[in-house]
């Protein structure tokens, strides 16, 4: 749902609060949906993949680098949607594992959702998982074409990198570890160009990062506030 995210955050203004964003898609049809139905089905879909709730710290911070980044917003929202969505992460290994140009198999997204979930989901319920995240892939630039889909790189850019060391950092990652979790493979990008980015995140104000004696400390203390960095 990137063009409905990106039309939602053009008519907002930036510091819009859940109840704006709900008005906008329900009340005032900024999506343009034709019934009221449909504009309670995008409000509740975008709610699920992004939460639209600056008090939720992965939607506030992904707002604020939506907003300073135009060219990384389309990585951004997968990043935001991958950290939501258990089903759609499943499938991030089966993409990210594709080489360059390598058509997708719709048989391996099934196999890793059976393998993380079992019989519980029906054969229509995974072909619908694996059309969506099929789209999704597609949206976010990790995939190209239609009716055929091919793997294609993405490029990041310094504000990806800090979204994702932070998604990483939340989890639990520290250090190196940071640079290797999946919100950095989703990067699409050797761990030396990883670096790269991060010394220009640094540079734009949107971490803190210190190297000394091989060790890498990486806060984020422009971007939580202080209960959250506790």
């Amino acid at each position: 749902m990137l063009n409905e995210l990106r039309s939602l955050f053009m008519y907002c203004r930036p510091e819009a609060t859940r109840e704006d964003y709900l008005s906008a898609i329900c009340e005032y049809n900024c999506l343009h949906k034709r019934t009221a139905s449909t504009r309670k089905l995008s409000s509740q879909r975008l709610s699920e993949l992004y939460a639209l709730d600056p008090d939720v710290v992965l939607f506030r911070v992904a707002r604020k680098f939506w907003y300073a980044d135009r060219n990384g917003q389309a990585v951004l929202a997968i990043l935001l949607a991958l950290a939501r969505d258990p089903l759609l992460r499943i499938t991030a290994a089966p993409v990210l594992q594709m080489l360059r140009g390598e058509e997708l198999a719709r048989q391996q997204m099934i196999d890793a959702l059976n393998r993380a979930v079992g019989d519980r989901l029906s054969k229509n319920t995974l072909d619908k998982v694996v059309r969506n995240a099929a789209s999704s892939w597609t949206q976010s630039g990790h995939l190209k074409g239609r009716g055929r889909k091919v793997r294609h790189r993405v490029v990041p850019t310094p504000a990806n990198l800090a979204y994702a060391l932070l998604l990483g950092h939340l989890a639990g990652a520290r250090g190196e570890a940071l640079f290797q979790s999946l919100w950095a493979q989703v990067l699409d990008v050797p761990a030396s160009e990883l670096m790269d980015l991060a010394i220009d995140a640094r540079r734009l104000g949107f971490l803190d990062m210190s190297q000394s004696g091989g060790i890498i400390d990486v806060s984020f203390s422009r971007l939580l506030i202080q209960d959250e960095r506790r």
